[in-house]
């Protein structure tokens, strides 16, 4: 072999490595186009625990701050990551991703309950621990919690207290958020069950399938204009929903001599609760995301470390209250208790004190 011949395959295998380190790092790096939340900045050897998020939403950005908010009062170190889009296949496909390298336990969002049922099997046989938040998976779903406002409850309430508002009687404009979310139809059955009660109450019109600000205010822009002098009250059961009903029901209820519709949404965006201070929009039900973080990955942490469940499925109901203008200065201060009362509990209505060795 020639001298350039020798020269020329050293070169090439010296690219060759090269390319595979830059390539190894990206992987890692990336994580299959995974995207840390911000604060989170740690390496994949760091955390054995994921909290992950389907995408970047105000909702996922506290509960991502719950568990974060945990790993610094323990000293453990929480790895939050963020997905692409809010669909089962994402979810998956990221988290399969994270588990495949070396991560022990997860709590994620069900965004499809059915669909979440296989990626639960699978990192439980695994030997992955799993738990949900915001939602509860279907039947038979190898996860042994899930963290969440109970979405029948919390619709209902929301109900009661609109039909209170407008007095026992009236005509109610019902808004929905994703018509694929599986909280969703819970909302819809418990909205239905109360009104179904209230015999001067009635559902005139419902809008649904929202995802955007922009959509929701379009949508019931139109709902508006189409049967607004027959619209007495509207509920909203989802978060870009209730921002865009309390924008234009606040542009309304403001106008001098108009006539005033009674409005209850759902968690507790600042224009929301600025909307409340001022008058022009009656309630909102506060859910507690920071709780689906923090409860989440305490559980995590807790099994883990050996605790076991005291039975093979466990909803956790993380609470809610409504909000309204007087008692919107001190709202937080209830939501950190019903976290601190849950977490309290942990250890005695929930685990099982490992055994000793």
């Amino acid at each position: 072999m020639t001298r350039n011949n020798i020269l020329l395959v050293v070169t090439l295998c010296s690219l060759a490595v090269t390319l595979a380190t830059i390539k190894t790092f990206q992987n890692r790096s990336h994580s299959s186009g995974l995207n840390a939340s911000p604060g989170s900045h740690l390496s994949d050897a760091e955390a054995s625990i994921v909290l992950y998020e389907p995408l970047p939403h105000p909702y996922c950005t506290e509960v991502g701050e719950g568990a974060t908010a945990y790993g610094k009062e323990h000293n453990i170190p929480i790895l939050v990551k963020v997905g692409q889009e809010s669909t089962q296949a994402n979810v998956n496909q990221n988290i399969e991703s994270l588990f495949t390298m070396g991560y022990r336990a997860f709590s994620f969002y069900p965004v499809d309950p059915a669909g979440s049922k296989g990626l639960m099997n699978r990192l439980h046989h695994s030997g992955k621990i799993a738990v949900v938040y915001g939602a509860q998976p279907e039947e038979g779903s190898e996860t042994s919690f899930a963290v969440a406002t109970d979405t029948r409850k919390a619709a209902a309430l929301a109900t009661e207290k609109l039909v209170q508002l407008m007095g026992g009687h009236g005509r109610i404009l019902n808004v929905l958020e994703s018509m694929t979310d599986g909280n969703t139809p819970l909302r819809i059955k418990a909205i239905e069950g109360v009104v179904s009660n209230h015999a001067e109450v009635h559902i005139i019109q419902t809008v649904g399938d929202v995802t955007t600000e922009q959509q929701a205010r379009e949508k019931i822009e139109s709902a508006l204009v189409a049967r607004g002098d027959e619209v007495d009250g509207i509920i909203c059961t989802g978060y870009t929903t209730t921002v865009a009903t309390a924008m234009l029901i606040s542009e309304h209820n403001s106008k001098p001599g108009a006539r005033f519709i009674h409005f209850v949404g759902l968690d507790t965006d600042e224009r929301v609760i600025k909307a409340i201070r001022e008058g022009w929009v009656d309630a909102t039900l506060a859910q507690n995301p920071f709780g689906h973080g923090y409860i989440s990955v305490a559980l995590l942490d807790l099994m883990q470390k050996g605790w076991i469940p005291k039975s093979s499925y466990q909803f956790i109901d993380s609470g809610c209250m409504v909000i309204t203008k007087e008692n919107v200065a001190f709202f937080h201060t209830g939501i950190q208790e019903m976290t601190r009362v849950i977490v309290d509990d942990l250890r005695t209505k929930y685990l099982t004190e490992p055994a000793l060795k």
